[in-house]
């Protein structure tokens, strides 16, 4: 299992390229943000420096989407870090909640995600790509480039569409249960299509929160740095609600109960551990969706999760501990996780 390190692009941008440092040197293989450009600052200009500043991490979006920036100067973007610091991007995408909501627009649909994809990594590998009538290729694209695109998934269509049609499934929770259902359902629809469902990679991600024993109080602080995260996950969860109806059967009720409660959303606190629109979400949902506790419960839930098939976990770092979660990751989750 490989692991990422989560960050938004707080400033000083110094302090994120120093956390991924950190935890390129603890043995983590990728290094993602947030992408919502009102909220935080620009991560494409973070990202050169993060990958100028280490030696083999992989960074990457996560998660952009189709509208902000335009699809070619996506690819681009991430074909320009390809070929300055080698093949060490992922582009991440997804409907861009906060990224648009923000903004003032509504989410995109699977349909513009769809056309994103296939130009962004078209484009990527020096590939022709339709632009809705004009054909365009990167003439500077070196052979063996390459920009492999994971999308972001909740719902049955998404689902299905990452299934068919992207390199790999982000999935923003943990909970064993419905990371079974998800996986499946996108390894299915790969194999509909007469693709390896194996060569879709699979990406869980969540906060996790490493705490010193499982006493009550060590738990409650956990909790409630993690918190956040239900909040923004019941974001995904009421858009499926509205689209497809809480008792429609397409969507689990595990992951749709605990919305029942949610009252309304400020984007000014989206990720944030004083987001006071997450006191809906109960402890419950907060120990089934993220990683918290002492290692050994880290441990017990990726081996888990790597049984389901999950390649990678993607661990958020917006609490007050971000690094003594990576020191503990490199101490002892990972090396227990991979031996």
């Amino acid at each position: 299992m490989d692991f990422g390190l989560v960050l938004q692009t707080d400033p000083p941008a110094s302090e994120v390229v120093r956390l991924m440092q950190r935890a390129e040197a603890a043995g983590f293989t990728h290094g993602w943000t947030f992408d919502s450009c009102v909220l935080w600052q620009e991560p494409f200009v973070i990202y050169s420096r993060i990958l100028a500043e280490t030696s083999h991490l992989t960074v990457g979006s996560m998660v952009t989407n189709p509208s902000t920036r335009t699809w070619e100067v996506t690819a681009s973007t991430f074909a320009t870090l390809n070929d300055m610091y080698g093949n060490r991007t992922v582009c991440g995408i997804g409907r861009g909640d906060s990224a648009m909501r923000v903004a003032g627009r509504k989410p995109n649909t699977l349909a513009r995600i769809s056309g994103a994809m296939k130009v962004i990594r078209a484009l990527g590998r020096g590939e022709e790509a339709d632009l809705g009538g004009t054909v365009v290729r990167f003439p500077w694209v070196r052979e063996g480039a390459n920009v492999p695109v994971w999308m972001a998934a909740y719902g049955p269509r998404a689902l299905k569409m990452t299934g068919e049609e992207a390199d790999g499934f982000i999935l923003q929770l943990a909970d064993p249960f419905l990371t079974e259902w998800m996986v499946r359902a996108v390894r299915d629809a790969a194999a509909a299509v007469g693709r390896d469902p194996s060569e879709v990679r699979i990406c869980v991600a969540a906060p996790a929160y490493v705490t010193d024993d499982d006493s009550p109080e060590a738990l409650a602080h956990a909790r409630q740095q993690c918190r956040w995260f239900g909040g923004m996950v019941g974001n995904h969860v009421a858009d499926l609600v509205s689209t497809y109806g809480a008792d429609s059967g397409l969507v689990p009720h595990e992951l749709t109960d605990y919305i029942r409660a949610r009252e309304g959303y400020d984007y000014s606190h989206h990720g944030r551990t004083d987001n006071p629109d997450t006191a809906f979400v109960p402890d419950a949902i907060v120990d089934r969706f993220c990683l918290v506790g002492p290692a050994a419960a880290h441990i017990e839930k990726l081996r888990r999760l790597r049984e389901l098939g999950v390649d990678q976990f993607a661990l958020y770092a917006m609490h007050d501990a971000k690094e003594a979660v990576i020191d503990a990751y490199a101490r002892d989750v990972i090396p227990a996780v991979r031996g």
